[in-house]
């Protein structure tokens, strides 16, 4: 063999030893676990709750909006009646002033009474003019605060469609790696042993997501307790690949 060739056998790195069933089985739970932690990031986004918070406040403002048109409305129904009554009581006094000048007035005390009559629609017809201005500049101040209303409607619903665009970019990238990692899954699922899989889907949808943890350091890394040294001696002098729980939590092994 060549020096050449020499070299290029020793930088060849060695091949991996073939995974066994239990180390699969870590394999796949890994999976199932980061899986999970998408769904709980894609949960918990803070574009969610930020689109939630938007759209409160859109929904509390567009409320204002309601509340505050329906008061501009009655106001200005309110100013047609004031102004319908100030014509009438307006086209009464110009009737009385013209029969007093065209002298059908009929008696002295007649005219009196059509007289005072007049100064009394007068004094009424101020009062009306008097409510009417009262409502103007009630309604002037309803139609800058809808106006400032408005624009904040517009603002929000700018505000939300960014959250939204944002919320579904990170949806987007979330989704991208859960289908990555759901292959990976897939690949590995039918490699494990049918009533092993069968076991851990069970201790998983029974504990939290976790039904096969590694035995570190005398402890079961699922439920973080110790083993008894009963139990600890009999998975160190069990064959190799053999399926074992833990006493504590009752999830498989994986030595």
């Amino acid at each position: 063999m060549s020096e050449s060739e020499t070299a290029s056998a020793h930088d060849e790195a060695p091949p991996s030893p073939p995974l066994t069933r239990l180390s699969l089985l870590l394999e796949l739970q890994e999976q199932d676990l980061a899986l999970d932690r998408l769904a709980y990031r894609r949960r918990g986004l803070p574009e969610r709750a930020a689109l939630t918070e938007v759209t409160a406040r859109l929904t509390e403002q567009a409320a204002r909006v309601e509340e505050t048109q329906k008061e501009h409305d009655l106001l200005s129904a309110r100013q047609l009646a004031l102004d319908d009554r100030s014509q009438a009581v307006t086209a009464r006094i110009a009737a009385i002033e013209q029969r007093l000048s065209s002298g059908r007035a009929g008696s002295y005390r007649d005219e009196q009474a059509m007289a005072e009559e007049a100064a009394s629609l007068a004094r009424q017809r101020r009062e009306i003019e008097d409510q009417e201005l009262e409502v103007m500049e009630l309604l002037e101040l309803l139609d800058r605060e809808l106006v400032t209303l408005e624009e904040g409607i517009s603002s929000f619903a700018e505000e939300l469609a960014l959250t939204r665009q944002q919320l579904a970019l990170e949806e987007a990238a979330i989704d991208h790696e859960v289908a990555t990692t759901r292959t990976t899954r897939d690949r590995l699922a039918p490699r494990v042993a049918p009533e092993l899989a069968a076991a851990y889907e069970r201790l998983r949808a029974k504990l939290g997501g976790i039904g096969a943890a590694r035995l570190v350091s005398g402890a079961c890394s699922g439920c973080h307790l110790q083993l008894p040294a009963g139990e600890l001696d009999s998975l160190r002098h069990a064959p190799p690949d053999t399926v074992s729980y833990c006493d504590q939590c009752g999830r498989i092994l994986v030595p």
